[in-house]
């Protein structure tokens, strides 16, 4: 029944990608490559901890690399601000608070819902920025950019789970904000199991494909960070029943199968992303210890529980992947040279 509400959906995009390309505006692209890391479906995919890993491994190979984020969550945001790991996520948007915390501010972070504006203040602030990189923005058309199959310095990510592209259909008759078969640069796989994503097989069909290996940390107390605790301690200190996974990101159950390969079994609870929490909330579950995410953490600093243990999670770069946006990046700026 809503399959053609997703037709004119699909129509309106169109229209918008084709006044999009003729820069009646003339928009002119950022002086420096930008990094795009997104998704084309609704929901979550994990992209800050690829943000993360993308700006540490763009420092290690001599890239001064900055982030810009919309601040989604947050309140209403007159101009561009700075991020700082002690910034309040209710003011800026909890993922650009947990990517200054993971990084201990090494990167300049900047939110806004117009990436433009984040882009012309950072630079200001720091010019010695040479690569942006931007936690989602592929449907933000004003954010111009000249893409690396293009010939340009400028790359797209999109980032896939294992739940695929759901049924094929863009919004409302589906999860995707685009086509799938939109060309990008380059894809890059958080699935546990990719060759179970649906559709694999046409939607790589001559694409280039990077696959990122996660891995969970060492678990935290969340009011005392230095004090640690192994899964297995965990697993062999509390029964199934007195342990509750918590999540508020876009894929909860990814989490929770997580924690299951390391031995960890209890209740899940699944909440929307981004969603807040309250003392109240917690002191109603009923369990002895409570794992939460990274992402959720920087929600909960004014809660005091000791029950609450928080799980970091990594990824890692590959090397195939670090040499490609290398031998990109490295290219001249196309922009000189076009009238």
């Amino acid at each position: 029944m809503l399959w053609p509400l997703s037709k004119i959906y699909g129509w309106i995009n169109q229209g918008l990608d084709l006044l999009n390309d003729l820069n009646l505006g003339r928009r002119k692209p950022a002086p420096v490559p930008i990094i795009i890391v997104g998704n084309i479906r609704v929901g979550g995919t994990g992209k800050t901890p690829i943000v993360i890993a993308l700006a540490e491994q763009l420092a290690r190979m001599g890239w001064k690399p900055a982030i810009i984020s919309r601040g989604y969550g947050a309140s209403t945001l007159s101009a561009p601000r700075q991020v700082k790991s002690d910034s309040s996520p209710s003011e800026v948007g909890d993922e650009p608070v947990l990517i200054a915390k993971r990084t201990d501010n090494q990167f300049p972070i900047w939110v806004h819902p117009k990436r433009t504006l984040s882009i012309q203040s950072l630079l200001k602030h720091d010019p010695s920025v040479n690569v942006i990189i931007s936690d989602d923005g592929l449907q933000h058309r004003s954010l111009l950019r000249w893409p690396a199959r293009e010939g340009g310095r400028d790359i797209e990510f999109v980032v896939r789970d294992q739940r695929g592209e759901g049924n094929g259909f863009l919004l409302p008759a589906g999860p995707l904000r685009e086509p799938a078969l939109r060309e990008r640069d380059a894809t890059l796989i958080t699935a546990t199991n990719p060759t179970t994503a649906s559709h694999i097989d046409e939607y790589f069909l001559g694409r280039r494909a990077f696959t990122l290996a996660s891995q969970l940390g060492v678990p935290y107390q969340l009011n005392n960070p230095s004090n640690t605790r192994s899964f297995s301690s965990i697993a062999d200190t509390y029964l199934p029943n007195k342990i509750t996974a918590v999540a508020a990101i876009g894929n909860p159950q990814r989490f929770f199968d997580d924690l299951l390969k390391q031995g960890i079994a209890g209740k899940c609870i699944g909440l929307s992303d981004h969603a807040s929490y309250t003392p109240e909330f917690f002191y109603a579950i009923h369990a002895e210890c409570i794992l939460i995410t990274e992402k959720d953490a920087v929600k909960c600093t004014s809660i005091q529980d000791e029950r609450i243990w928080v799980v970091p999670m990594s990824l890692e770069i590959s090397n195939i992947l670090a040499e490609w946006l290398q031998s990109i990046l490295q290219r001249p700026d196309p922009n000189q040279y076009t009238l």
